[in-house]
């Protein structure tokens, strides 16, 4: 009987040994975020940019450009909205293009686009809400761009959005709700998803 009641209680106590694991190894899971779906960091979209002031022909050739990087996705002019006589401006007037590249295509193009940094970016491209932006001076340093003679040597401005599950509900139609601080990407968040998904060195 002593033996059989000394077996029990080691066996009770293990088992509470057990649980008390458990439930710690749950906690932190959980608190690292690891668990939690929602708090997992993606790209949202991919914005390439290209100012062409009033040449006509250079905003030809940036829209060239932007729908071999963008394709099947077609670039957008970009219009003035304000009337500048110093600078010869007038609303509606088409001085650059852009396009906008969401989700698994942007993360294609984005490791391209981070090829003609060779996967180095300073800290200062990025923001206090987590997103990042880089100029490229020529398109020929883009992985598997070839250069055109009719494009030249032409630039690019990118800017990479990153949001988290939850972010929809700044956007929506029925009582928009800014994101909670919480919720929000930072800045060293950011880097470190950056450093870790591409390989990029943040300095």
């Amino acid at each position: 009987m002593a033996n059989t009641q000394s077996i029990t209680s080691e066996q009770k106590t293990t088992g509470q040994k057990a649980v008390s694991t458990g439930a710690k190894a749950v906690g932190t899971k959980a608190s690292s975020g690891v668990a939690n779906s929602m708090r997992q960091i993606r790209i949202a979209k991919v914005t390439l940019n290209i100012g062409a002031g009033k040449s006509e022909e250079h905003l030809k050739k940036g829209v060239k450009l932007l729908e071999t990087l963008g394709a099947p996705i077609k670039p957008v002019k970009t219009v003035t909205q304000k009337r500048i006589p110093g600078w010869g401006l007038r609303p509606g007037l088409a001085i650059g293009c852009m396009v906008t590249v969401r989700r698994e295509m942007a993360e294609k193009l984005l490791k391209r686009l981070l090829f003609a940094k060779g996967n180095r970016l300073p800290a200062s491209c990025f923001d206090t809400q987590g997103s990042f932006s880089f100029g490229i001076p020529e398109y020929i340093e883009i992985e598997g761009m070839e250069y055109d003679p009719e494009l030249k040597i032409m630039g690019l401005e990118v800017a990479v959005t990153l949001d988290r599950p939850g972010y929809r509900v700044k956007v929506r139609k029925i009582r928009p709700t800014p994101v909670g601080l919480g919720h929000r990407v930072t800045k060293e968040e950011a880097a470190v998803f950056i450093a870790d998904r591409f390989h990029v060195e943040v300095f």
